[in-house]
């Protein structure tokens, strides 16, 4: 966009917009394009220089702290710690985020099963197709699995999936079923005020998860809670929990018996 069309674009918004937000965009737009002509005087020697053709704003990113997502941040590197110090000869997930997978394949050969194949070639990393309440695998087959920040979505529709009041609990089952004895299950799933935001997710209260895995022993708990500062909470008291509006919890479970 040519600098004269940009500033009457900003001048047609205000018209679309309340003031408040106008003026915030506007000063902010304004101070993007005076340092775009300020770059534009110092670059006569750049290697790559800046045109008004190549144009690409980004406004929000000056602030005074870098922001993340706590949940995806923090249960993602929980989950790598747990592989790492456990050093399974092979990690079975379904489901979980890419970044969790793609990161752990590197030091555990890692199968990723998800509703949806992810399109993805990588060293370390198997993907394929799963429907995690009908888990076509072997009982008491998997001594490493995960299924992180997914029980909550099962049933809801949200990726296609079928319809399905008790899809969470199917799932849960067929996790159980599947990890074997002496084996690792790590979980991951929204806590705090239980209830159902369909049809995007879940968040339970402490009981109701340890209620879905009755037959595993619960090895450890985590909690990324709604004030992330302080960073994961070991072991907090079911109150803390029951306090919570979008908790993170993290859960390791082991399947009694031996390998």
């Amino acid at each position: 966009m040519r600098f004269r069309d940009a500033v009457l674009t900003l001048k047609a918004l205000r018209k679309q917009i309340g003031f408040r937000r106008y003026f915030s965009f506007a000063r902010t737009y304004l101070e993007f394009l005076s340092e775009y002509r300020r770059f534009q005087r110092m670059d006569s020697e750049a290697l790559l220089p800046a045109t008004e053709r190549d144009l690409y704003a980004i406004l929000d990113e000056k602030t005074a702290t870098m922001g993340y997502e706590p949940h995806y941040t923090y249960h993602c590197a929980w989950a790598c710690r747990e592989l790492a110090q456990a050093k399974p000869s092979l990690h079975v997930d379904i489901s979980s985020s890419m970044a969790f997978v793609t990161m752990a394949s590197a030091w555990v050969p890692v199968v990723h099963y998800d509703f949806r194949i992810p399109e993805i070639v990588l060293s370390g990393l198997t993907v394929g197709q799963a429907d995690l309440c009908a888990l076509d695998m072997k009982s008491n087959s998997l001594e490493s699995v995960s299924c992180l920040h997914v029980l909550e979505h099962v049933g809801l529709g949200r990726y296609g999936d079928p319809l399905n009041p008790r899809g969470d609990r199917c799932a849960a089952e067929e996790l159980a079923r599947v990890l074997a004895p002496g084996g690792l299950l790590l979980v991951v799933v929204p806590v705090g005020r239980s209830r159902v935001n369909f049809n995007a997710h879940r968040v339970y209260a402490l009981p109701q998860v340890l209620g879905m895995f009755p037959g595993l022993i619960l090895k450890s708990f985590s909690l990324i809670p709604d004030d992330s500062k302080a960073g994961m909470i070991q072991n907090p008291p079911e109150d803390l929990v029951a306090s919570q509006e979008w908790g993170c919890g993290c859960f390791v479970f082991r399947k009694p018996g031996a390998h």
